[in-house]
């Protein structure tokens, strides 16, 4: 069972709830002065104290999906290393694991869509990551199988995980509802994480003699992505999604790169990369390079493409209330801003959950298939 499951969840709560009954029932014949009375009161506290705990932090990890896993729980990686061929031609994603979708008709891709697992090499970043590839349904019916489809590139935030955004946020399940009521248009899903070249949170940066960050995910991805599935190159094809760092570079990729992204939407995003130990020296001293990092600066300083771009926030509960205002006032045309503004919210799970099924929505009607 996974650390997400509900039967683990619920099997912890019972050993929870049988233990403080049991502690309640024993407590008499413990109660004598005796080392093994003491020893055996010792015992139940601990063992209750224990379970107590450990229901409360996995109710809390599977509504905010702190971990994703029982590896990711215990800094484990179980997955085999992917030899992916960098040389000219060579292909530049390697598929190696499909699964089927948690909905009606999941048995088969047609009717339920299909989830892969992928590893991207960054043919000009050098870089390799993993990441996730929602299908949706009429990706596998014979009449669309001519036809292509609009992908959006969706991210976590620092440090999550990919699988974050396929169980606690649910990207996949909401698009393929929302498509089947016709909400929206069929559309492919890039679920990664910003994290590229971890532990180091790069802030989706082109660091100097470091990671490029920035590159990858506004050249090579998308590059890569419709070379192997049927994906159009225009700008109108391509959107982005992402909350909190995932927000930020979502919005800094496809304001710095209208040519790629027509629309972006950030969650609870902030506006300037972060400076702390998990970054390191994003920028060595290049002022022009912290600016352009700066997007309520590239606003008022860069030119702005065509690009649509959608922020939220919560009048109540959220520290980025006052730069998304900011951002929505520097946004000027050719460029088009929407907002989602909740009453009260916060930097969680339980709050994007409520902005992500508009804001798919929002992105269907600004991307094309063709």
């Amino acid at each position: 069972m996974g650390l997400t499951s509900n039967k683990v969840l619920a099997l912890a709560i019972l050993v929870a709830v049988l233990l403080f009954a049991a502690t309640i029932w024993l407590w008499p014949r413990f109660a004598r002065g005796s080392w093994r009375a003491v020893t055996g009161r010792i015992g139940l506290l601990i063992a209750t104290q224990f379970a107590l705990f450990a229901a409360v932090g996995l109710a809390a990890n599977n509504s905010f999906l702190f971990y994703g896993s029982w590896s990711d729980l215990f800094g484990q990686e179980q997955d085999m290393g992917v030899v992916v061929d960098h040389s000219a031609g060579g292909k530049r994603i390697k598929v190696v694991e499909r699964k089927k979708l948690d909905v009606p008709g999941s048995t088969r891709p047609a009717t339920g869509g299909q989830i892969q697992k992928i590893v991207v090499a960054g043919e000009k970043s050098r870089i390799d990551s993993p990441a996730y590839v929602y299908l949706p349904p009429e990706y596998f019916q014979p009449k669309y199988a001519k036809s292509t489809f609009p992908a959006t590139v969706v991210l976590t935030g620092y440090p999550g995980t990919a699988e974050n955004l396929l169980k606690g946020l649910k990207y996949p399940r909401t698009a393929f509802m929302q498509a089947r009521d016709g909400k929206m248009q069929p559309m492919i899903l890039v679920m990664m994480r910003p994290t590229v070249a971890p532990p180091r949170d790069t802030e989706c940066v082109d660091v100097p003699g470091g990671p490029q960050t920035e590159t990858f995910f506004a050249k090579d991805l998308p590059k890569a992505i419709s070379q192997t599935y049927r994906v159009g190159t225009k700008p109108r094809n391509w959107g982005f999604i992402g909350n909190s760092t995932g927000g930020y570079c979502a919005l800094k990729i496809a304001l710095h790169h209208p040519e790629q992204f027509g629309a972006s939407a950030g969650l609870s995003a902030y506006y300037k990369a972060a400076d702390d130990p998990t970054t390191g020296d994003l920028f060595h001293g290049d002022k022009e390079r912290k600016n352009r990092s700066n997007l309520l600066w590239s606003l008022d300083h860069l030119p702005q493409g065509k690009s649509s771009f959608l922020v939220t926030s919560s009048k109540g509960g959220e520290g980025n209330l006052k730069h998304t205002l900011q951002f929505i006032d520097k946004v000027k045309a050719p460029a088009r801003v929407s907002s989602i503004m909740l009453d009260s919210g916060g930097h969680n799970f339980n709050t994007w959950r409520r902005e992500i099924p508009p804001a798919l929505e929002w992105l269907s009607g600004r991307l094309s298939a063709s």
